[in-house]
């Protein structure tokens, strides 16, 4: 379920997740993977700090940890969502996919298109869960980390093997294709990110 709830907290930990239009597999379809992870990076530079991520086909889990900023997560994730957008966009009209960038482009409202906007490449918002609790957090990693072998999703044999996760993180200490922070190195926010 998607929230627009308002997240003004820092120095605390979120879960979010966002989704395609209609749940096409857009990010496959582009190949959007590097993308995403220079998202992350860039992320990091406005203080957001993954501690756990799974990008699937058509949505994205992540577990970040927001110090001390000036934006709410709720401007800097639509911030990032948006030049996700974009790119989306522009690797579409590469492959000459008419059939979704037509589909994207029927779904704008007129209130939308009023403000220049073209294509709906996500869902209306995202959700984003402030993360209290240790347990929650325990629960929220094993929840994504999982995500590639539940349901429908057979992206790999085993849940560690899936490639665009940081399973492997958390559960044998290997590093991934991005390097992301053990929640449990965050314990002194005045101390983090460490120099």
């Amino acid at each position: 379920m998607t929230t627009r709830k308002l997240q003004p907290n820092t120095n605390t930990f979120y879960f979010i997740t966002f989704t395609c239009y209609e749940w096409i597999s857009l990010f496959e379809i582009t190949d959007l993977y590097s993308y995403i992870y220079e998202c992350f990076d860039h992320l990091e530079l406005q203080k957001i700090y993954n501690c756990g991520y799974v990008i699937m086909p058509n949505h994205l889990h992540m577990l970040v940890y927001m110090a001390n900023t000036e934006k709410t997560i709720n401007k800097i994730i639509g911030e990032s969502k948006r030049f996700m957008a974009y790119e989306i966009v522009n690797r579409l009209k590469k492959l000459r996919r008419l059939d979704l960038l037509n589909l994207l482009g029927e779904s704008v409202t007129q209130h939308e298109r009023r403000k220049k906007k073209k294509h709906n490449v996500f869902r209306p918002s995202e959700d984003i869960k402030e993360i209290m609790t240790e347990k929650f957090m325990r629960q929220k990693l094993n929840y994504m980390h999982k995500n590639p072998v539940s349901g429908k999703w057979k992206l790999a044999e085993n849940y560690l093997d899936y490639i665009h996760s940081s399973a492997r993180f958390y559960e044998l200490g290997e590093e991934g294709v991005f390097h992301v922070y053990h929640y449990q190195e965050i314990n002194n926010p005045a101390e983090f990110p460490p120099q």
